[in-house]
C-alpha cells in the first residue's frame, strides 16, 4: 500500500513539474504527505533537498523545522 501511495505522489510530481514553477513548494508538499504515511526517511530527504538546494525559498524554513523535528540535521 506505502508503494502505491509512492507511486501516486511521485506521478503527481512528475505530472506537475512542468506546470508549476515552485519546485520547492513541490518538494515540501510531497514531504508533509510523506511524513503524514509515516515514510519518514522519505520526508527527511525530501525536507534535506529543500534545503540544499533552495535555501532561501518560503519553504526553506518549515522544512528546517520539520527535520529538527524529525532529528535530522539540516
Amino acid at each position: 500500500m506505502k508503494r502505491l501511495a509512492m507511486l501516486g505522489v511521485l506521478v503527481l510530481v512528475v505530472a506537475t513539474a512542468g506546470c508549476s514553477g515552485n519546485k520547492s513548494q513541490e518538494l515540501l508538499e510531497t514531504a508533509r504527505f510523506e511524513e503524514k504515511q509515516n515514510n519518514r526517511d522519505h520526508a527527511r530527504q525530501l525536507y534535506q533537498e529543500i534545503v540544499a538546494k533552495y535555501p532561501d525559498s518560503p519553504g526553506a524554513k518549515e522544512a528546517r523545522e520539520r527535520l529538527a523535528a524529525l532529528g535530522a540535521k539540516p
